[in-house]
Formats: C-alpha cells, sequence, structure tokens
C-alpha cells in the first residue's frame, strides 16, 4: 500500500490551516513578498507541498501571484473593505433569513450552546485566538441551517477577507462590548424567528464591526 500520497496530502492540508491562519492573523505584513527559501524554514516543509498550498491561497484570495516572481501578501485597501462589507451585509442577511424559517430544535440547541461557549471566551480577553475560534463557530451554527452549501462558502471566504482587516486594526473595547452585547441579542431574535429584526441587527453588527476593521487601512 503505497502511503506516500495521502501522507503528502495531509502535510499539505495541515500547511493550507496554518499558513492561512497565519495570513489572516496579520503575521506577514501587508504587501510583503513571501520568501520561498524562508518560508520552508519557518513551517518546515518542502518546496512541492508549499507550492501547492501557496497557489490555493492565491485562489481564495489571501495571496497575490506575482507571474514568475513569487507571492505577495494583498495590501490593505479601503475599497476592497467597503466591497466585501457590502456583499457580507448582503449574503449574510440572505442566509440568516433562510436559516431562521429552517433551523429546528437541534439547531437552537446547538445555537445557545455556540453562544455560551463565546460568552465565556468573552471573559477571558487574554486568550484572543480562543475567542476567535469561538466567534467563528458562533457566525457559522448562526446560518448553518440556510440550505445553500454554496452561500455558506462565500460567507467563510468573505469573512476570511474582513477578518484580515479587522485582526490588523486597533482594538477598540468600547465597540467590542456592543458588539458581544448584539450576540446575545442575535439569538433570542433567532429563536423567537424574528426573521427582519434579525436580518437587520445583523447588517448593523457587520457594519460596527466595519468600523473597527477601516482602522487598518490607515486612509487608503
Amino acid at each position: 500500500m503505497n502511503t506516500e500520497a495521502p501522507a503528502a496530502s495531509t502535510a499539505a492540508s495541515q500547511l493550507y490551516a496554518v499558513l492561512k491562519r497565519d495570513l489572516i492573523d496579520g503575521r506577514f505584513t501587508a504587501g510583503q513578498k513571501l520568501a520561498i527559501t524562508a518560508l520552508k524554514q519557518y513551517y518546515g516543509v518542502g518546496l512541492s507541498p508549499l507550492r501547492e498550498v501557496l497557489n490555493r491561497l492565491a485562489a481564495y484570495g489571501l495571496l497575490e501571484q506575482e507571474n514568475q516572481r513569487g507571492f505577495r501578501v494583498p495590501a490593505l485597501k479601503r475599497s476592497e473593505l467597503d466591497d466585501i462589507t457590502d456583499l457580507r451585509q448582503r449574503l449574510e442577511g440572505q442566509a440568516l433569513a433562510q436559516a431562521l424559517q429552517s433551523g429546528g430544535d437541534e439547531w437552537e440547541a446547538g445555537l445557545l450552546a455556540a453562544f455560551h461557549r463565546l460568552k465565556r471566551a468573552d471573559e477571558a480577553p487574554e486568550k484572543l485566538e480562543h475567542w476567535e475560534q469561538m466567534h467563528l463557530q458562533f457566525h457559522r451554527h448562526l446560518l448553518e441551517p440556510c440550505g445553500s452549501p454554496w452561500l455558506l462558502r462565500f460567507i467563510e471566504q468573505l469573512h476570511d477577507q474582513f477578518d484580515r482587516y479587522r485582526r490588523m486594526a486597533p482594538a477598540n473595547d468600547t465597540v467590542r462590548a456592543t458588539l458581544n452585547d448584539q450576540h446575545a441579542q442575535l439569538v433570542d431574535l433567532a429563536m423567537t424567528r424574528d426573521v427582519s429584526a434579525a436580518r437587520a441587527l445583523l447588517e448593523e453588527h457587520i457594519r460596527l464591526s466595519f468600523e473597527v476593521a477601516r482602522g487598518a487601512c490607515h486612509g487608503r
């Protein structure tokens, strides 16, 4: 049995997840050209899986490929953030409306559990990465029963692009407190199936988060 191919595939998948997280977290500077040799050494991988992952991340939009000159981290542009935010509001609003119409008892129980995990993470602000994961899980679960895998896929890609801006922006504790309160309000509106109010609140939630994220653009 040939185990080399599955092993290589697993290594590439793991590298993809790690490098994707590092790009979103801002480990690399916006506009920075990535040195292949340095990446190989830092992540402890070979050239073949690294190039595969870099090509995948370029196709996903978290890197820019420069013909034969390698890869570069995309710049942070206000016009792009505006576009991402607008699409998030429209697509997530649509997904939420569909989710509230389709979600059942199991989804409600899961949403309450996801909210409580997020609330506990709110109480430990020093564990930022844990909060980020709980926050992502909450928003994923909120929209999960919308019935469209493609819609959820587009939303996840927009989330990742948006979070690259948000995580590189200066912290705003006042806005974050309001955003945290809105999570509880979203749960209440979801439970009562108030589609109109829930959609309006989610759009406001994204707009308020945009107010934080645009701090990464520095006037661009």
